[in-house]
């Protein structure tokens, strides 16, 4: 059930003048300096109970968290991810979609449609994922922010594409092309065992913020299970594309709860 504030913001025409004005710029960067202050930090107790969120391996500061975002971007103890050769990895923990991607490469998430195309802005790149799979990672308010890397590989490719926030939940989905407007981040990883595959960050409502590792640059290396960057408060979701006849699921996923470093597929046999 979605909350009356969603309802009102995207089923009414006030609504929508309030959403005009809490999506631009200028509203976004204020609501990211007032998270990044210490004004925000008595969010963070109410933030924990109303999303029941496990605090269990959090590394806190020694002073505590100086602020709402501090805490949001929370690491935890460094984890070991077990997996083998052959193994794609989830690069987070999120509620996991699987969609193969059919001859007109048309993705409907949420009652979202939009193209490759219009997703990663570059047709070439586009086509080469024609009869492949999208992996789609949705992430809660109530979910672990920082996000690794799926596979091993070397990155080729990165770009980052503006645009307008918006949320991403169910509501707003329904009536707004969530991915062909919000900000986005992807890199293109050549990998050994399930050929290039593109790994995407997806912003969304009020800061919206990427922050990914700026050590990871064209012709780095890459470990799966590494950790390549966080969401601050508004990111909430990552996509993964691969190729046709590169990966076998071993389920069908549809909002499956999925952990990170949790094995999602195998190479294809």
């Amino acid at each position: 059930m979605e909350s009356k504030s969603l309802q009102f913001l995207y089923k009414t025409k006030p609504g929508r003048a309030v959403l005009k004005v809490l999506i631009s710029p200028p509203v976004s960067k204020a609501a990211g300096v007032f998270l990044d202050s210490g004004l925000s930090k008595p969010l963070i107790p109410k933030f924990i109970k109303d999303y029941n969120i496990d605090t269990r391996g959090v590394i806190e500061p020694p002073n505590g968290f100086s602020c709402f975002n501090e805490f949001f971007c929370r690491k935890r103890v460094q984890e070991q991810f077990a997996h083998g050769k052959g193994e794609l990895i989830s690069p987070c923990d999120a509620y996991l979609t699987a969609i193969k991607l059919k001859n007109t490469t048309v993705l409907d998430v949420k009652h979202t449609k939009f193209t490759l195309e219009q997703l990663l802005k570059d047709e070439k790149l586009a086509h080469e994922y024609k009869d492949g799979y999208a992996l789609i990672f949705r992430l809660t308010p109530s979910h672990y922010h920082r996000y690794c890397f799926a596979s091993d590989g070397i990155i080729t490719h990165s770009r980052r594409i503006d645009g307008v926030l918006h949320c991403v939940r169910p509501i707003a989905t329904a009536s707004v092309p969530v991915f062909a407007q919000n900000s986005r981040e992807y890199q293109v990883i050549k990998t050994p065992e399930f050929g290039k595959v593109v790994q995407m960050e997806v912003g969304a409502m009020l800061v919206g913020r990427i922050v990914n590792h700026s050590k990871f640059s064209y012709g780095t290396s890459v470990k799966a299970g590494a950790e390549k960057g966080y969401f601050e408060y508004g990111g909430s979701t990552i996509i993964l594309l691969v190729k046709k006849d590169r990966i076998t699921l071993p389920m069908k996923y549809n909002e499956t709860s999925v952990t990170q470093g949790q094995v999602i597929a195998n190479t294809y046999k």
